[in-house]
């Protein structure tokens, strides 16, 4: 078999260019590809979002514990001023004890808050991730369509990237 020269080899690939078949799926892989992007980088947020609010929500709580061990330091100074008959100083760290109780519950409930958007960001995170995924196996199954000429392959990636289309733009609709 003789070799083909380079203007024989040129001529027939613009002849596999013009295959509608070839041009539907390259369609279908750019398209794909475009939506791969998308939700890549929505899931990067997402992850990002997610880490972001564990560290509030670990400050938070940080910050919470700092004001239970001020209650309780009030606490205890209170309870000694009570026992040497002390009551104005006494009275000034109940109240002080008071408030310290107060801002515990407020802050208490903002790190149950972070954390709980926390989670909604990782869920979106994940659903996010397996729609890439689904993504990106359909543009391998383009690949391969082309490569086989089997539409079998395009049908397979046609389903594939929608299913991973749509868990993506699912993911800030579903908690």
């Amino acid at each position: 078999m003789k070799a083909m020269s380079v203007s024989e080899e040129l001529h027939e690939q613009s002849e596999h260019a013009k295959d509608p078949f070839d041009k539907r799926v390259a369609a279908t892989m750019a398209i794909l590809a475009a939506t791969l992007a998308i939700v890549s980088v929505a899931g990067h947020i997402a992850t990002t979002e997610e880490l972001l609010l564990q560290q509030k929500a670990s400050d938070q709580w940080s910050y919470y514990q700092a004001k239970s061990i001020r209650r309780y330091e009030s606490e205890v100074a209170r309870d000694m001023f009570a026992a040497m008959r002390n009551d104005a100083k006494s009275e000034e760290y109940t109240k002080n004890a008071e408030r310290y109780r107060k801002d515990d519950e407020e802050i208490q409930k903002q790190a149950q808050d972070l954390e709980q958007e926390s989670h909604v960001r990782g869920h979106q995170a994940l659903r996010l991730h397996f729609g890439e995924v689904f993504l990106e196996i359909s543009i391998v199954l383009a690949s391969l369509a082309i490569l086989s000429k089997r539409p079998l392959f395009w049908y397979a990636a046609l389903g594939g990237g929608a299913v991973g289309a749509i868990i993506g733009a699912t993911a800030y609709f579903v908690h």
